[in-house]
């Protein structure tokens, strides 16, 4: 019989308290013998209190929609809606041929444009006191970082632009692990720089920004992983920033 491997929408759906009793069951014997999952489950469920808590201290209620659990069920059914329209596409590739797939790629694009993810990130979490890491000496961000991207470039110095390293924090996504970088100037002004692993919409990126509301995406792809420099619009040193961490 073949071990029992939950995928990531088992685990969110564990600390979400979503599985039948088998198969919560199932879940927990794996985490008793995979500590480093189990941790990771753990880190979750820790940073899903973290918010509730850092907002109820500043007095603000918690948006539903911004609710972690909220947030991981959404993110599922998106999956689940992004694959049931990829097989309506595949049927139609039937009847349709080339047209069919053009239409699916100009659907899903459409509907999930670059790195909307680390836009919605930034929202989230740039201005929150809730991070996972508070930096204090040079160096520590990187350090963080590595912990679970080896294959990240290095930070650059940031200092001769006015920003200093500030912290960071874990994310996840539909395509794993995340990290959100913060850093800020004298004027309490804050950018962020995401990474993750590509998805299947956006195997590798060119060069390329745009405007979302108030703040403004610049993003790449380099050694593997997906890139996004966050700003405020119209700020001009946003693109003296893309250069810099584009490497």
């Amino acid at each position: 019989m073949n071990a029992f491997h939950p995928s990531d929408d088992d685990l969110h759906a564990y600390l979400d308290g979503q599985l039948d009793a088998e198969q919560q069951q199932a879940v927990e014997a794996y985490l008793a013998t995979n500590p480093q999952v189990a941790a990771q489950v753990e880190a979750w469920r820790r940073d899903a209190q973290q918010l509730r808590a850092a907002l109820a201290r500043h007095g603000m209620a918690l948006n539903p929609r911004l609710d972690p659990l909220a947030i991981r069920a959404s993110l599922r059914t998106r999956k689940r809606r992004r694959l049931a329209l990829a097989a309506s596409f595949v049927l139609a590739l039937g009847a349709g041929g080339l047209g069919g797939w053009q239409a699916r790629d100009m659907s899903l694009l459409a509907a999930n444009p670059p790195m909307q993810d680390a836009l919605q990130a930034h929202r989230l979490f740039a201005s929150s006191p809730v991070v996972d890491i508070q930096v204090r000496r040079p160096g520590e961000l990187q350090a963080w970082l590595d912990q679970r991207f080896s294959h990240a470039a290095r930070i650059p110095d940031l200092s001769p632009y006015g920003f200093t390293p500030v912290g960071g924090r874990w994310l996840v996504t539909e395509q794993g692990a995340a990290a959100l970088l913060l850093f800020e100037d004298g004027q309490g002004q804050r950018v962020s720089l995401y990474l993750r692993a590509p998805g299947l919409l956006y195997p590798r990126m060119q060069k390329g920004q745009r405007t979302d509301g108030e703040l403004e995406a610049r993003y790449w792809s380099r050694d593997g992983y997906n890139y996004a420099l966050v700003s405020r619009e119209g700020d001009p040193r946003g693109e003296v920033l893309g250069r810099a961490l584009a490497f």
